[in-house]
């Protein structure tokens, strides 16, 4: 399916550090991240628990995550973003930058 690029550039995407991550009780697959957005801090949900056995690892990386999706709801728990990440759900890896920036810079 194809969007326009007016589509594309109403989606959000900014760099945010791991501040915590703990594992969600009772679901194999998901974690609850923390994150650091330099002026915001947001909990994101996401079924990477298989790939990071070790969720500890992720705390300090940055990701970028899509910060302008509606909030969900999963499992009890408000998702408030989507991490960006590639492979299928039993060998995920995270995209990172290739050096360190500021939490909160827009990826463009």
């Amino acid at each position: 399916m194809n969007i326009t690029f007016e589509d594309f550039e109403k989606i959000e995407i900014k760099i945010s550090k791991v501040k915590s991550v703990v594992k969600i009780p009772d679901a194999d697959k998901l974690l609850k991240l923390i994150f650091d957005f330099g002026d915001e801090e947001r909990q994101v949900l996401s079924a990477i628990a298989l790939s990071y056995p070790d969720p500890s690892v992720l705390v300090g990386k940055e990701i970028p995550v899509i910060t302008n999706l509606e909030p969900r709801t999963i499992r009890g728990y408000e998702s408030a973003g989507m991490i960006m990440a590639l492979g299928n759900e039993d060998d995920v890896v995270l995209l990172q930058p290739d050096r360190e920036v500021p939490p909160g810079t827009i990826v463009k």
